[in-house]
């Protein structure tokens, strides 16, 4: 009877070491995505006045999580009875990453002309129309955090989705929660860095002295941090989008085994084409129901 015990212990001990191997898998072949994520999240978070930051945040956060709820049981269905819609959600997800990555770079090369009405206004709104537009806001935030989830969760689910189902189970849903905890807890520490950089400043009564240079260093450190998660954003997600087309596209796959170059180049050079030939579509159809 203790040896059965034992033995039992054993058995989930052993189970528990495979799921954390493959959550490291499915973490690395997510890490793209998620910094989109970040990016993303962090530029939709920051804007509010400082004493709403954080409950915006939280808002979204929690719509993550629904989301994710959401997200989850049908991916695992799919894989159950229908295994062949996770590498065509996969493929289709990898368009949009493409597209998306693509016009970053049409945006930062042609940016769009902005109406001068569009600038600074000396309007006043009311607070109803404040708590308004900031619901609006978190909406969309959660509308993108959905896509960004669906592309989480299955590309989490294609590292595992050979192994057994509660296999699956365990480490999409533990990635899904990283993704939420990980990512919303970065993105707070980023929007508040600018309120501690004031609050050190303040700090200090002396016109030279650390507290006062860090707390400069915070505030003008914000707007570069997200500058800079942007660009780092846009490569990943290129990179992540070409990796699914050259993994899970035969075409692609054997094309990128006769060329001689490192696997990342390959892989962000067929997600920036692929991307380019989905924007040229994408504007070609806006153009003709524009004029429609």
């Amino acid at each position: 009877m203790a040896s059965g015990f034992f033995v039992l212990l054993d058995d989930i001990a052993a189970i528990m070491d495979d799921v954390a191997v493959m959550s490291k898998v499915a973490a690395k072949k997510t890490a793209g995505i998620l910094g989109d994520d970040l990016a993303v999240n962090a530029e939709k978070a920051s804007g509010f006045a400082s004493s709403r930051e954080l409950p915006v945040l939280w808002a979204i956060s929690k719509g993550s999580l629904l989301n994710k709820v959401i997200i989850l049981p049908i991916a695992f269905l799919l894989s159950a009875f229908f295994p062949v819609a996770i590498i065509v959600i996969l493929v289709l997800g990898g368009l949009f990453l493409a597209y998306e990555g693509a016009e970053k770079i049409y945006e930062f090369i042609f940016p769009h002309k902005h109406d001068e009405s569009e600038g600074i206004t000396e309007e006043t709104y009311t607070e109803e129309e404040i708590l308004a537009m900031e619901k609006g806001k978190i909406k969309s935030a959660i509308i993108t955090d959905f896509i960004l989830s669906v592309e989480i969760v299955i590309i989490a689910l294609s590292t595992v989705v050979e192994e057994p189902l509660m296999q699956q189970i365990a480490v999409t849903s533990i990635i899904a929660l990283i993704a939420t905890i990980g990512v919303y807890g970065i993105v707070a520490l980023i929007v508040r860095m600018d309120e501690a950089g004031y609050k050190l400043i303040k700090f200090s009564k002396r016109e030279k002295s650390i507290s006062k240079f860090i707390g400069n260093i915070l505030v003008k450190a914000l707007p570069l941090i997200i500058k800079s998660l942007t660009v780092i954003g846009t490569i990943a997600l290129l990179l992540v989008a070409g990796g699914i087309f050259v993994h899970y596209i035969p075409f692609f796959h054997h094309l990128s085994e006769g060329i001689k170059l490192p696997s990342i180049l390959k892989e962000f050079v067929t997600g920036l084409v692929l991307g380019c030939v989905v924007l040229v579509i994408v504007n070609l159809f806006k153009k003709i129901f524009k004029k429609k």
